[in-house]
C-alpha cells in the first residue's frame, strides 16, 4: 500500500501515516503467526487429549499437562514466526537474550491459558470437550494473546533500545483500551 501525498510542510502527518501503515502490517502478520501458533496449540491439545481409541488420547486424563505440551509447541511456532516475520526489523542481535525474554512472556501467557482451563475444569467442574476447548483455546488463548502482543512489542523485540529504556517504557505504558 502506498502512502498518499501529504500537503507541503506536513511531515508529521506523513510520519503518523507511515507508523499506522507499519503497525497495520505488523498486526496482520502477528495475527497470521498467532493463527498458525493457535493451530499448533489447539490441534496439539486435542490430539493429546482425544486422538486415540475410543476418543482417548495419550494425555486424556491429564488436561493441564496436555495444555502445557501444546502450549510449548505453539510458543515455538510463534517465536519463529514473530522473530522472522512480524518483528523482523526489531529483533535482537543476541538471540539468547531475545529467546529468554520471549519464553518468559510466553510462559506467562501459557499460565493465563492454563489458569483458565484449570479454573473451568477443576473448580467449576466443566470437563466436557467443549468446555475444555472454550476455557483453554477460547478464553485462555484470547487473554494470553493480548498479553503476549504487549509483551513481545514492549519487552522482546526491541532491538537498539537499552534494557533500562525498555523496562521504563513497559512500566510507563498506558493500559490497553
Amino acid at each position: 500500500m502506498t502512502i498518499p501525498d501529504a500537503p507541503p510542510g506536513s511531515t508529521k502527518s506523513r510520519r503518523v501515516m507511515e507508523r499506522l501503515l507499519a503497525a497495520r502490517q505488523q498486526l496482520i502478520s502477528f495475527v497470521v503467526v498467532g493463527g498458525l501458533a493457535f493451530v499448533a496449540d489447539a490441534g496439539g491439545f486435542n490430539v493429546l487429549r482425544y486422538a486415540g481409541p475410543d476418543g482417548h488420547g495419550i494425555m486424556y486424563d491429564q488436561a493441564v499437562t496436555a495444555k502445557l505440551v501444546s502450549t510449548a509447541l505453539g510458543v515455538l511456532v510463534a517465536w519463529l514466526g514473530n522473530r522472522y516475520w512480524t518483528f523482523k526489523d526489531t529483533r535482537r542481535e543476541q538471540v539468547h537474550h531475545e529467546v529468554l525474554i520471549f519464553l518468559a512472556v510466553s510462559a506467562v501467557g501459557g499460565l493465563i491459558a492454563m489458569g483458565c482451563l484449570g479454573f473451568s475444569h477443576y473448580v467449576l467442574g466443566l470437563t466436557s470437550k467443549l468446555a475444555d476447548n472454550i476455557s483453554a483455546n477460547g478464553v485462555g488463548l484470547v487473554l494470553a494473546t493480548l498479553f503476549r502482543f504487549w509483551g513481545y512489542k514492549t519487552l522482546v523485540f526491541v532491538a537498539g533500545k537499552p534494557a533500562e529504556d525498555v523496562a521504563v517504557e513497559a512500566i510507563d505504558a498506558p493500559p490497553a483500551a
